[in-house]
This record gives C-alpha cells, structure tokens and sequence, in this order.
C-alpha cells in the first residue's frame, strides 16, 4: 500500500513535526473523534454497549473525550481497570487468564464486571465476590467461553487457536458451572470484518447455545475493525440486533484497536546513515522497544513520503536504536538520500504501541502528545527520562 493510501496519511499530513522533538507519538483528536463517533452510531442503532479495550490504547490524555461517546472500558489487569476507574470513570469490566486472591481483593473495589477464564476461577473467587456483593457492590460476573472456531491467520494472535489457554471450551462447562454467573463472554477475533464475527457468532450459538437464555449479557468481545473503512457495519447492526431478539439478551462490545485506528503517528529522527551491503537508517527509535507488533505480528509501517524497497531513487533498511542485531523497522525507499535530523512519520501508531513500549537497553521511551485540528497545536503530555527505566528496576 502506498503511503497516499494507507489509513491515517491524510492525518498525518495535517500535523506539522518539524519543529517537534523525537520519538513522539502524536495523537488526532480529531481522527479519534471521528472513530469515537462511528461506535456511537453503532451503540445506537444495534442498542448494544461499546467499551474501550485498554489492551489497546490507553492513551489517558484523551479519556475526556473517549467519555464522551463509550460508556466505558474493559481491563485485562487490576492495574488497568483502577485506570479505567480513576481516569476515564463509566462502566469498568475486567478479564484476565488467572487472578490471584490479592488481585480479586482488589479488583472488586474497581470492577463492575468480572469476567472468570474458567469454572475453577469462579470456585476459587466467589466467596470474596459475593462478599464484596453484601457489603454493597454490584459486581456482575461471567465465564469466557471459547467456541474454538478459528478466524485469525496470525497464530501469535489467535484466542481460539488449539490448546488455547483462553476460555473455557464446552467440554468443560456444565450447567452447575454457571451456577452465579450472570452473563458469557467470548472473543475469538482480531483484525477482521463482520463477515467473521457472523461466522463466530453462529459457532458460538452452536456449541453454548443452552446457556444464553437468561443471562443479564453477553459479551462479544474485541478484534471487531469496526472503524475501519471497509469494514460492513451495516451486517454488524444487524447481527447484533438478531441476536438480541433471538435471546433477548443485552450485547457488549470491547474494541481497542478500532478507537484509535489510523488515529495517531510515532515521529522519529534519523540519527545516523551507513552502508553494509545496503544503505542503512538508524532512527531514534527502536522495533523492539517502541513497536513490538513489527517484530511480532510481523508487519511493515507505512511511512509518509516511502515506498517499496527500489520504487523510489534511495532505498535504506530503516534500524533502531538498540543493540539487537534484528531491531529493524523495514527496507523503504526515498526520492532523496536520507539525512542526519530528517524526520520520518510512521502511521496508525496509536494503537498497540504506547500500551506495548519497553525500557530495553534504557532507551527512552517516545514522548506522548495529542493534535488539535483545529488550532494545528501538538501538547506534549507526558515526557520520559533516565527515572522511568530506573523505576522500574530495583
């Protein structure tokens, strides 16, 4: 995909870095907004509840905003639903593999829902739950489930993938271990359309169909591409809304890439440019410690102004800053040689990549900023240093 039409060019051109210091990632309020408002509509017409997925993006600066279109969001540790709690306020659920018996004496003070991976969750933890329910919170809890139908292609990615860890399959439920719960949840999507989730919806149907009726909710979970361009909303609204006739039963969902999708850039510089076999870019930023996912997943940013390795005069394999021999972000191409303080602007940086940083080496994570449409103004909100790889080690 060109950089002309990859998501999020037309933002990212908008924001001016020149002057900007780097690594950086900048946030569109504007972009977010944009995305932000087409959950809303889809709240709206399939009656259904959206919740932001932490996992995702967490960029906490923009919580005034995200609260003003989700009605809350969804954790996967004590310490993101006491973020969800503190900072963005609204309905707080939370799911984890396992919990410790410290972590669910915690995590009932902060969650409205509870989500066990597994009956023997649910065996272990309900005294403390119904405990913290006759002292006066209204907790709802609830079983993942795992229907074990497939619609992911990255393994790595896969929730449903064999011998998962992640909800409990029906060979495992009976209906003496629902015995409590009030509702089901089950995520088996990542990246994909509604064609999938109709696809997954009906295997779900298929193997846990017995126990919907009567249930307070059911959740369907992350990985819905909601805002993405392509992406089918009209089938969504109408599984959704099938599905709650059919059983009269509320409907969650829990997207995080999708809030911040095409959303945000990551800025970084050119810090110095050397030639072994190929001409080679080394950044201010790093695969490993900034972007993980390009390591992972694996995938290959689209940069403005960069092309397919020799579609442009200048090709450079673009190389952190870390001394692991494969921190490397891709082979690009350029119409001119790159130079010494160049800024290159990396897209769709908003999700998957604040959340998933590393301090390795002690390099210094990317600052964290928002745009303003509007005014042109880039505020830097948050700035690292020498204390924030320090403190996390002892």
């Amino acid at each position: 995909m060109s950089a002309g039409a990859a998501l999020g060019a037309d933002v990212a051109r908008a924001i001016d870095v020149r002057d900007l210091e780097t690594p950086c990632f900048v946030t569109d309020l504007g972009a977010l907004e944009a995305n932000l408002r087409v959950l809303a509509d889809i709240q709206q017409r399939a009656r259904c509840t959206i919740l932001l997925a932490l996992k995702g993006f967490a960029q906490w600066s923009t919580f005034p905003l995200v609260r003003r279109y989700l009605a809350g969001a969804t954790a996967s540790s004590v310490a993101e639903a006491r973020l969800a709690r503190e900072e963005l306020g609204g309905e707080v659920h939370a799911y984890a593999p396992a919990y410790t018996d410290a972590e669910v004496r915690e995590l009932v003070t902060l969650a409205d829902h509870i989500v066990l991976n597994s009956p023997a969750q649910w065996r272990r933890h309900r005294p403390v739950i119904e405990q913290a329910r006759r002292a006066g919170r209204a907790i709802s809890c609830g079983l993942r489930v795992n229907h074990e139908h497939r619609e992911v292609e990255v393994a790595l990615y896969d929730p449903a993938a064999p011998c998962s860890r992640l909800g409990a399959t029906r060979a495992n439920v009976s209906a003496a271990d629902l015995d409590g719960l009030d509702g089901l949840h089950w995520h088996t999507l990542c990246q994909v359309g509604s064609d999938a989730l109709e696809r997954a919806l009906a295997a779900f149907e298929l193997q846990f169909g017995e126990f919907i009726a009567g249930r307070a909710w059911v959740n369907f979970g992350g990985g819905h591409h909601i805002t993405r361009p392509d992406y089918d909303r009209e089938r969504l609204v109408r599984l959704i809304t099938e599905f709650r006739a059919r059983w009269n039963v509320p409907v969650y969902l829990e997207p995080g890439e999708a809030i911040a999708l095409g959303a945000g850039v990551l800025v970084a510089s050119v810090l110095d440019v050397l030639h072994n076999d190929i001409d080679i870019a080394i950044l201010d930023t790093s695969a490993t410690a900034h972007m993980p996912d390009v390591l992972e997943m694996p995938y290959r940013p689209v940069i403005i102004g960069a092309g397919e390795p020799d579609a442009l005069p200048h090709t450079y394999r673009l190389g952190g800053m870390t001394c692991l021999a494969g921190d490397v972000i891709g082979d690009y191409s350029f119409e001119r040689p790159l130079a010494i303080g160049d800024k290159l602007v990396l897209l769709d940086m908003a999700h998957y990549t604040m959340v998933k940083t590393t301090t390795f080496n002690g390099v210094r994570l990317p600052s964290i900023a928002t745009h303003d449409p509007a005014t042109g103004q880039i505020t830097v909100h948050r700035r690292f240093g020498y204390r924030d790889y320090r403190d996390r080690l002892s």
